[in-house]
């Protein structure tokens, strides 16, 4: 593997962690039914402003969500919407892997 492949995938593999969190995959698919600010975020999610900020900030530097300030809130939007495919590709995987499981067990 060449050094320019080795840091695609390397990048590849930073969004790919990034999302890889509970919290962080709800929060992504929140924002996908509209802009949300942090503290409505944080009654969802049920966890404290200073927990929900470091996911947010997870998510924005790599890309995925961006944060817009309006007065004393910050408001995040998705702004990479095709990550919802990539959940729709993985619960696919799941989907099958239980399918073949169940086949087995016939």
């Amino acid at each position: 593997m060449d050094a320019k492949m080795q840091g695609r995938l390397e990048t590849l593999a930073d969004v790919i962690k990034a999302m890889a969190h509970p919290t962080r995959l709800f929060v992504v698919e929140e924002l996908s039914r509209g802009e949300r600010c942090v503290c409505e975020l944080t009654d969802m999610v049920g966890a404290d402003v200073s927990t929900v900020s470091k996911h947010l900030a997870v998510l924005k530097n790599v890309g995925i969500v961006a944060a817009a300030k309006r007065g004393s809130r910050v408001y995040y939007q998705l702004r990479m919407p095709c990550v919802l495919n990539f959940f729709g590709c993985v619960e696919n995987v799941i989907k099958a892997k239980a399918e073949e499981s169940l086949t087995r067990v016939k």
